[in-house]
């Protein structure tokens, strides 16, 4: 029981760490890509904008980038292009790490621009407040329906651990069977050098008439 409390507490930990909310620096002319592992059929959803330098006026037009979401395959899911703000979802195809590239527009007068990106996956990527209102249910409803989410999350945060367990073993089982092979491979070679060595000095010591 204990053991699985830890493994609750560890699973939910994990579960945490599926929002990034982010502002970093890019320089007109660069590019700065983020990744996030996202299982199959997890959703996800993302939200990026410009950070706006003088708040009483407008973006000036230099403030401008292009963003591209893929897949760990290559499959472009998001594109925007030379724009201030944006947003994206889909469901995951494919288990794997998802990269979003973020490219500033290059200008005459290299300028730097700050980018706040919210990045959602799994259970975080709900909108609990719009599935209450769309399905008018009361604040008890909706946190059962929280509940239940979290629980199916766990589930299948547990197969996934699992999963992942088998195959570490399955490598373990495969790397301990190649050093194996590797050691009797060394010890023959080995002997066969020693071997030779031995036959050497032989035909040497006839030839001279030592032995």
């Amino acid at each position: 029981m204990c053991r699985f409390g830890i493994l609750v507490v560890v699973i939910l930990g994990h579960l945490s760490t599926t929002v990034q909310s982010i502002r970093f620096e890019i320089q007109s002319g660069h590019t700065k890509c983020i990744s996030e592992e996202v299982k199959t059929n997890a959703m996800t959803v993302g939200n990026y904008h410009i950070v706006n330098p003088t708040e009483t006026h407008p973006l000036p037009e230099s403030h401008k980038i292009t963003v591209r979401v893929t897949s760990s395959f290559g499959n472009n899911l998001h594109t925007g292009d030379h724009v201030e703000s944006g947003k994206f979802a889909f469901t995951a195809p494919e288990t794997g790490d998802y990269m979003a590239c973020f490219w500033a527009v290059e200008q005459k007068q290299p300028v730097t621009l700050t980018v706040d990106f919210e990045w959602k996956t799994g259970y975080a990527a709900k909108d609990w407040p719009n599935v209450a209102k769309k399905g008018s249910v009361d604040v008890m409803q909706m946190e059962l329906k929280k509940l239940e989410d979290t629980i199916q999350a766990i589930h299948d945060e547990m197969f996934y651990l699992r999963e992942r367990e088998e195959e570490m073993q399955e490598l373990n089982k495969s790397t301990t069977s190649r050093m194996a092979w590797f050691g009797f491979l060394s010890l023959f070679v080995c002997l066969s050098v020693a071997g030779l060595q031995l036959w050497h000095l032989k035909s040497f010591f006839e030839r001279k008439k030592l032995l």
